[in-house]
C-alpha cells in the first residue's frame, strides 16, 4: 500500500506531541492508510522535542527533525517535505486545529488521481472580532498582491510526491509555501473543513505575527509593491502638472501666487511618498541580498527516523 506523509509542524506545543500522535494515527489506522507522522520542532522553548523522542519510542510511525533554532513555520514545512517518505504528504498544524478526518478525504481524492488536494476552510472558529479582521485584510490583500485567491486557502493540503518534488526544488529561500502549492498546478481539487478549537496552549498567530508574515510573503511571490512605487510617481507628477497649470494661470492673470500651506503639505506629501517607496524598495533589495547569500533555510540538529518501511 502507498505510504502518506503527515507533516507537523511544531512551536512549543509540548502538550499536544502525544494527543496529536495518536489522533492522527487512530484516523489513518482505522482508514486501512500506511502512514508516517513527520514532526518539525521548530527550535521550541519548552519540552517538544522531548515529547516527540518519547512518543517515537512507542511509537513507530514517527520521524522527528529537530532545529537547531526557530527557523519560522515556513521553514519547518519544507524540512517535513524534505524528510518525508511517502508517496504523498499532507501538511496540517499539530495543534488539530486541522481535523485529522479530512485526512482520509484528502487521500481518496488521490487515488482518484489528483496530485495536489486543497483544504479549504469552511469556517474559521472561534476568534477575536481584532484578529478575524486582521487576518481577512490579510487575506485580501494578499489574494491580490499573488493572484490567487486566498480568502480560504490553508496549509492544510495533500501532494503527491511529484508535486512536492517540484517544490523542494525550488532554489528559493524566501518560499511562501501556500501559494507556491498553487502555482506548481498539477491536477487538484478542495476539500472543505471545519477548523478546530485548540484544546492545549495559545495561538502563536497574534495579529503583529500576521502583518510580518503578510509583508515577508507579498514580497516573496510577488512584485505588486514594487509597482505602488510607480503609481505613486506616475500620480505625484499629475499632481505637479496640475498645480503647475495652476500656478501659470494665475501668474498671466496678474494674481500673485500664493499658497505657502500648500507648498508646505506638498513638501510633507510627496516626501512621505519617497520615503514609502524607497522603504519598499530597500525591503525587496534586502530578500534579494538573502537570496544572494544562500544560505540554507534550516539547519537540523538531530533527527529520529521512523521504522515503518515504505
Amino acid at each position: 500500500m502507498k505510504m502518506l506523509s503527515v507533516v507537523l509542524p511544531a512551536y512549543n506545543e509540548e502538550k499536544m506531541i502525544v494527543r496529536a500522535a495518536q489522533e492522527v494515527g487512530k484516523v489513518l489506522e482505522n482508514a486501512r492508510i500506511s502512514y508516517e507522522l513527520v514532526f518539525v520542532d521548530d527550535g521550541s522553548k519548552d519540552a517538544t522535542w522531548r515529547q516527540i523522542e518519547e512518543t517515537a519510542k512507542e511509537n513507530p510511525h514517527i520521524t522527528g527533525v529537530h532545529f537547531s533554532r526557530n527557523f519560522g513555520k515556513e521553514a519547518a514545512m519544507f524540512a517535513g517535505l524534505a524528510n518525508a517518505k511517502g508517496d504523498c504528504c499532507v501538511v496540517m498544524d499539530c495543534d488539530l486545529q486541522h481535523p485529522p478526518e479530512t485526512l482520509v478525504e484528502m487521500y481518496r481524492l488521490w487515488e482518484q488521481g489528483y496530485e495536489v488536494v486543497e483544504g479549504v476552510k469552511r469556517t474559521r472558529g472561534k476568534e477575536s472580532a481584532l484578529h478575524r479582521a486582521s487576518a481577512g485584510m490579510f487575506y485580501k490583500i494578499i489574494s491580490k498582491a499573488v493572484g490567487i485567491d486566498m480568502s480560504r486557502a490553508s496549509d492544510f493540503k495533500l501532494m503527491d510526491r511529484r508535486a512536492v518534488d517540484a517544490i523542494l526544488e525550488m532554489p528559493e529561500r524566501n518560499a511562501f509555501f501556500r501559494a507556491l502549492s498553487s502555482w506548481v498546478g498539477f491536477r487538484s481539487a478542495s476539500v472543505e473543513f471545519d477548523v478546530q478549537e485548540r484544546t492545549e496552549g495559545e495561538s502563536k498567530w497574534s495579529t503583529g505575527a500576521l502583518i510580518r508574515y503578510a509583508v515577508t510573503n507579498i514580497v516573496a511571490f510577488s512584485s505588486a509593491p514594487m509597482q505602488f512605487v510607480t503609481f505613486a510617481g506616475i500620480g505625484v507628477f499629475l499632481l505637479g502638472i496640475i498645480l503647475g497649470i495652476q500656478t501659470l494661470v494665475k501668474y498671466f492673470m496678474g494674481h500673485a501666487v500664493e499658497g505657502f500651506t500648500t507648498v508646505i503639505l506638498l513638501i510633507l506629501f510627496i516626501g512621505s511618498i519617497i520615503m514609502i517607496s524607497l522603504g519598499i524598495i530597500g525591503y525587496y533589495i534586502s530578500k534579494i541580498y538573502e537570496e544572494v547569500k544562500g544560505r540554507p533555510r534550516y539547519l537540523i540538529s538531530r533527527k529520529i527516523d521512523s521504522r515503518i518501511e515504505k
